[in-house]
């Protein structure tokens, strides 16, 4: 089990309220509460978070490990934020937090009081950070939406593949987690400025500009020059080779000769200088140009030993990797070498593995603790803020917690 830096962690003694569902916010906010910042999850009360009751795992009934991905080191409150009285608490709540965080859909956070408009009146310093499928305040705003989604419109699908298959997505829904991570990064800076201004905004970001955002620089080669990026076999790098799968005696190697002196480096471990010779590879643009034709080379030349035998013989010289399954992944011994699977203690289950943070503190890993039950912090948030125990019952009472 990781025990984090020796040091207070750099987001620690600040408090984020998140009114948060499924995995995009949920993503980004963990991040926060890994860094130290305490996160108070809000969820609806008697069915919590949708993702609590995603399967196909379960600690006991609707505490998925579905959950537990997107919501360690955080606090559960139940709040029903659409009765007057929820509205009460959660601004009394908002007067003593530094933010607020969702991924509503767009038109809700005005109805839901999740603005700065609403909350500045209570602390004028409060930063509200917004996530939705397509922002906030255009003709999309009422649409729900999810990565999928996003992977298909910003142009991923008609990246991703073979030439000449169908579309494909990501295997993960890696919109989800690029858009609350980028969420994060907007709530963190904001935060800075409220420090020293007194003042805070809101912050807003939606899954579909992130997914553009992220076609980078073959965007720039379109906007720019028209130039129209498709699809390459392989998973080939659109313009360097060989930078590409290749098949091996029992599976696939992925060789990224992105640098020339790689290419060098390439055909002399592996015993085919002879190819440097080679009119059709001479030039970096000629393996390009012939690139079927190298690759007919050197897939009969890898296909004559086992993965396990050209990673011996390349790895640490160039860039290579296996093609794993996830048990590869995760069962690698590297990851015990750097700490990437943690073990936390939840109620359920004495030893629970999970995901370290990958960001490092002062050399460490950052701690962990297992996803909160649903509304476990309930009462001692309340308290905190100054309900008493009569008060705590009567919301519960009325079902507003």
């Amino acid at each position: 089990m990781t025990h984090g830096p020796t040091r207070s962690l750099p987001l620690a003694g600040y408090r984020i309220l998140s009114a948060e569902q499924y995995g995009a916010a949920p993503y980004g906010t963990m991040f926060l509460a890994q860094l130290g910042a305490e996160v108070i999850k809000i969820e609806p009360p008697a069915q919590g978070d949708t993702a609590r009751a995603v399967g196909p795992h379960f600690l006991r009934a609707n505490e998925s490990l579905f959950f537990q991905t997107f919501n360690l080191n955080k606090r559960s409150i139940t709040l029903d934020l659409k009765s007057d009285a929820g509205q009460q608490v959660f601004r009394r709540l908002a007067a003593r937090s530094h933010a607020v965080a969702n991924n509503q859909r767009g038109d809700l956070p005005a109805k839901l009081g999740l603005t700065y408009d609403a909350l500045k009146a209570v602390n004028p310093a409060i930063v509200c950070a917004h996530l939705s499928a397509y922002g906030r305040g255009n003709s999309r705003e009422t649409w729900p939406g999810y990565d999928y989604l996003m992977q298909a419109e910003a142009g991923f699908l008609s990246l991703t593949g073979e030439p000449d298959g169908p579309p494909s997505r990501f295997g993960l829904s890696i919109v989800d987690f690029m858009t609350g991570t980028m969420m994060s990064v907007g709530l963190l800076a904001a935060l800075l400025a409220a420090k020293d201004t007194g003042i805070g905004r809101d912050v807003d970001v939606d899954l579909l500009s992130a997914a553009l955002h992220q076609t980078s620089y073959p965007a720039m080669w379109y906007l720019n020059e028209g130039d129209m990026l498709g699809r390459t076999p392989r998973s080939s790098h659109p313009s360097v080779t060989p930078s590409q799968l290749f098949r091996t005696a029992d599976g696939w190697i992925f060789v990224m000769a992105q640098l020339p002196k790689f290419w060098t480096i390439l055909l002399d471990r592996v015993g085919r200088l002879d190819l440097a010779d080679d009119p059709r590879f001479a030039a970096p643009a000629d393996r390009t140009a012939n690139r079927d034709a190298l690759t007919h080379e050197l897939d009969a030349h890898f296909s004559s030993h086992p993965t396990a035998h050209w990673l011996s013989v390349l790895q640490g010289h160039m860039p290579v990797a296996p093609v794993h399954g996830l048990d590869g992944a995760l069962d690698s011994p590297y990851l015990a070498e750097t700490g990437m699977v943690d073990e936390v203690a939840h109620v359920d289950r004495a030893a629970m593995k999970v995901l370290a943070n990958p960001i490092r503190i002062d050399g460490e890993r950052l701690p962990n603790r297992a996803a909160p039950l649903l509304g476990e912090d309930t009462d001692a948030v309340l308290a905190e803020a100054g309900y008493d125990a009569e008060a705590v019952a009567a919301l519960r009472h009325d079902r507003v917690i």
